[in-house]
């Protein structure tokens, strides 16, 4: 019988001592540590990223999200000489993005900003309800992720979490996974942070495959979510491209499907709900929730690190393996002090310990 408790936004929340939110990455990547979540009737094992080469087997199919980061964070000198922040998100066409804006009551329609250190002006078009972001427009040959990244590159920062209060010029290459290749996300894939390219040489040699989906991570990823009653739940749309090689390497795969973070879940699972439930290529938006009562068409498997209390991506994981199992084992990292977030350490949750009533049919 279904809790009703899964549908409530208020138990999904966890108390988190401050000092367990990583500032820093672990170097190398694939020693940070490893929570395994345990089967019915069995305890929890600890190790290291690096272990995943036991728990992986020859034929299983890791699907990694190959997005890049963006230095999406820019500051901007208003037409008074005050200086403002700018988070670039979402190409609009011809130049225009929408941004998030601090402190966006100081940026209205028709004012004038410039890149600080630079005499590139840009212009606030318009508000946008919908975020509360305000729509800009750059140089007409900045119209997408791949043409405003040198301009990004020059004149932006990485824009790390709010939670993440030290910043360092490392960060421009930690905050990126090894195999990130395709620019337009505003946050990184962080489950995908830990894969050393040792690691995935010694995966490789295992016989473990490796197919790249993509997903810009966006706005989504700033917004929190602010609706108890769950079954009401929206989610920003995301861009996602599944494509036709992913699709033949998940339907040959003699192994188990593991996502490599939830970005990777929500792409797949995506694509397949775009086509009732059948894995097909696919590239567009979608804003699929994942909450607990899901059921899975393509994900067997999942390496995640450890999320928000209330947030989008703990409903998610907590579809694969129930709410309260998860905020057990939540409460017992703590106080191994595994270490929290972007920079943090990571869950291993194998198929045989997903929920059989969430498993793919």
């Amino acid at each position: 019988m279904p809790d009703p408790r899964d549908q409530q936004l208020s138990s999904y929340d966890y108390p988190l001592p401050p000092e367990r939110i990583a500032q820093a990455p672990v170097e190398p990547r694939h020693n940070a540590r490893l929570f395994m979540v345990p089967a019915p009737e069995s305890s929890a094992r600890h190790g290291l990223v690096w272990n995943l080469l036991d728990e992986l087997q020859p034929g299983d199919l890791l699907v990694v999200n190959d997005t890049r980061v963006l230095k999406a964070r820019l500051s901007v000198r208003r037409a008074g000489g005050g200086l403002s922040e700018l988070l670039v998100l979402e190409p609009q066409g011809e130049g225009r993005w929408l941004c998030l804006a601090r402190p966006a009551k100081r940026m209205r329609p028709g004012d004038q900003l410039t890149i600080d250190g630079t005499e590139i002006t840009l212009t606030v078009l318009s508000d946008d309800a919908a975020t509360g972001g305000r729509v800009v427009q750059f140089p007409t040959d900045c119209a997408d992720a791949e043409t405003i990244e040198s301009l990004l590159d020059q004149c932006g920062e990485v824009p790390l979490p709010p939670y993440i209060e030290r910043h360092d010029p490392s960060d421009a290459e930690r905050y990126q996974t090894r195999y990130a290749d395709r620019p337009g996300a505003v946050a990184a894939p962080t489950a995908g942070l830990h894969f050393s390219d040792e690691l995935l040489a010694a995966l490789g040699r295992k016989g473990v495959q490796l197919a790249r989906i993509t997903l810009h991570v966006g706005l989504g990823t700033f917004r929190p979510v602010e609706t108890e009653d769950l079954s009401q739940l929206e989610l920003h749309s995301e861009w996602i491209e599944v494509s036709p090689g992913v699709v033949e390497a998940v339907h040959n795969c003699v192994g188990r499907v593991i996502a490599v973070g939830t970005t990777s879940v929500r792409a797949l699972e995506g694509a397949a709900q775009a086509h009732r439930g059948v894995l097909k290529p696919f590239t567009g938006p979608v804003n699929l929730v994942i909450q607990p009562g899901y059921r899975f068409a393509v994900v067997e498997g999942l390496l995640t690190n450890f999320h928000l209390p209330k947030s989008s991506l703990l409903l998610l994981v907590s579809a694969l393996i129930g709410r309260e199992k998860l905020l057990t084992l939540y409460a017992d990292a703590i106080q191994r002090e595994y270490r929290f977030f972007s920079y943090g350490d990571a869950m291993w949750i194998a198929p045989e310990t997903v929920l059989p009533e969430a498993r793919p049919a």
